[in-house]
Order: C-alpha cells, then structure tokens, then sequence
C-alpha cells in the first residue's frame, strides 16, 4: 500500500529567463510551477507514493493553472482552499560558470499569505496520513502563514503522523531574529529536521566551524558539533543536511550528511554538472522522506536521497521528473550518462 505524505506551504509560478540569458537581455520567460513543498509532493507522487499538497491559491485562472501542474503529476490537490488576490511570482536567471543565478519575488500579498487556519480540514487532511512535511519559507510569508504552519505541525503530531521541516532560510523574506524566533516554536513538533549549513546558523542559530562553501571546503566535524547540539535542543529523530561545494555556478560538489543520535552517516560524494539547482534541496527531502516512510534504513533513506537531488541537478524547472528505478541505477554506480535504450 502505498504511504500518505502530506505537505504544506506556497505554490508559484516561476518566470524564468531561457538559454542562460540575463534578464536585461530576455524578451521573454519560460514558465512553470514550484515551491519547495509542492515540489516534495510531486516527488512523492514521482515514486509511487501518495502526495497531498495543501495551500491557497486565487480563484483564477492562474491559481488553477498551478492546480493543474501539480495533477498532471498525480498531486492530491483536494485540501487546496481558494481564494485571495493573487499568486507569488519569481523571476529566475540562470548562472553559469563565475556567474551566479539571481532570483527576484514578486510574492507580497500573495493567496497563502493570508490564509487563516480555520480554512483547512486537519481530520481530513491527515486522514490516513503517514507522514506531514512543511519548510521554513512557509512561516516566512507572514505571521498568519506562521500560525498556519505551527496549527498543521501540532495536528500532525496529535494524530501520531511523522513531521519534518526544511529549514530553507530566505533572507529576502524575513531577519535571522524573527526567523530564529518562528522556528525554534514549529521545531519542537519536529521528527526530522533538514537543512543546510546556512540554514541551520540563520534558523536556529546553531553554526558549523570551519565550513566555507565559498571555497568548496566542508568541515564534516563542525557539522557533527552542530548535530549534536540540535539534538540536545530539540530531540529530532532524524537530523540531515545536503553538503554543497560550490565551485562555480554549472559545477558543484554534493553529498549528505545524517544524524539519528548515534551514527553520522556521510553519503556518497557526486560531482554535479548544473543544469538547474533550484529545487534540489527539495529533492534531497523528498528522497529521505521516501526512504524512511517506505522502511529504507537511515543511510539507504540517506543515499536514495543524495542520489536523487544529484539528479534534479540536471533537469530545467522546479520538479524532479525521475523514478525510483533511476535513482537506484545511480545509488547503484551507473552515472556513466548512457542512451538507455
């Protein structure tokens, strides 16, 4: 049978610039749909399990057409509630080489911003569910997003479901004090805790020494320290963090690195070529969520996951189109890039 993952937070339509362009020289942009529990959600799907996605989007047409997106990739859109002015937008361009991608929003005031609690159905929603997943953006949003994301995490964990939470710092969305201050309260209904090393000093105020992604250096025993401490503080189940070397924008190095209180689990390291980074962090959770929910031991959970967001590296847009099958063929040691034929 397959396991119920249900996800919380905004949905948006991505504007991005196409062939590398900058803005300045684009006449026109590629769209699609993301956010990072949307894109969970359709991983899920992706995997043979059953996703749910909970937001609101306006009762328009392009509120519909982000519901539309997702169901074309078997989301369970139900629970979405409608309503509001609009939807986030955000303008991507994407780097290569020396230069780095630029984001912009354009998502003030958007539907899920000012979505009250009492607009969703928790019974229903976590029916059946097995598991509840939500990030740091969505408390991010505003303060009735924050209420909204605290109500789901403690009827998730009222009902008995597994919680997780990305911690996904967005400087330009809220300060490290109100972020450290949201967070710390959704993190004590937390099961399983991931984010990288930004995330966890921005969010929690917890920091890895000795770590400069800039110059591609790790410190895997800052992030032992780290780990350690959070699990003093919070008593997650499971702690992971992605560990990205950013050599420049279309190379990076990619590894994981997992806690569950007594080993320290370090995945199999990949040398990524970028074809498009956002929403790889997403793929990592989806991954280890795929793995645990489905009975996968904490490293098998841990290098599903690695393995998979190494993948999402190379493929355009918000979403990772890949199956169990093919992540497991690179788990396995097949990154030779053949023509499967």
């Amino acid at each position: 049978m397959s396991k119920k993952v249900v996800t919380l937070g905004e949905i948006m339509m991505r504007l991005s610039t196409p062939d590398y362009k900058r803005f300045e020289q684009s006449n026109s942009f590629d769209v699609t749909y993301g956010g990072g529990e949307a894109n969970v959600a359709a991983a899920i799907c992706n995997y043979g399990q059953r996703g749910v996605f909970v937001t609101k989007v306006p009762k328009d047409a392009l509120g519909q057409s982000a519901i539309n997106h997702l169901r074309r990739y078997g989301v369970d859109t139900q629970h979405i509630a409608r309503g509001g002015d609009r939807i986030g937008i955000y303008f991507l361009e994407t780097g290569a080489s020396m230069r780095a991608s630029k984001v912009i929003y354009d998502r003030a005031g958007a539907a899920i911003a000012d979505a009250d609690v009492s607009e969703f159905d928790w019974d229903a929603i976590f029916d059946g569910a097995d598991w509840f997943h939500t990030t740091g953006i969505t408390p991010a949003l505003s303060d009735k997003a924050a209420a909204l994301a605290l109500a789901a995490l403690k009827a998730a964990k009222a009902k008995g479901i597994t919680t997780s939470i990305d911690l996904n710092y967005r400087k330009k969305l809220w300060s490290k004090e109100k972020a450290q201050k949201v967070m710390t309260e959704l993190c004590q209904y937390v099961d399983v805790c991931i984010g990288n090393e930004e995330d966890a000093e921005t969010t929690l105020g917890f920091k890895s020494e000795g770590t400069d992604i800039t110059k591609g250096e790790l410190s895997l025993d800052g992030y032992k320290s780290v780990f350690q401490q959070m699990k003093a503080k919070f008593g997650f189940k499971y702690i992971a963090s992605t560990l990205r070397e950013s050599y420049s924008a279309s190379d990076n190095g990619w590894s994981a690195l997992v806690y569950d209180g007594e080993e320290f689990y370090h995945t199999k390291h990949y040398e990524v070529r970028i074809i498009d980074r956002v929403g790889s962090g997403d793929s990592f959770a989806s991954g280890f969520i795929y793995g645990l929910v489905t009975g996968k031991s904490m490293p098998e959970a841990a290098e599903f996951g690695v393995a998979a967001s190494a993948l999402k590296h190379t493929i355009p847009g918000d979403l990772n189109h890949v199956t169990v099958d093919e992540v497991m063929q690179l788990v396995k040691g097949d990154g030779s890039g053949r023509v499967q034929r």
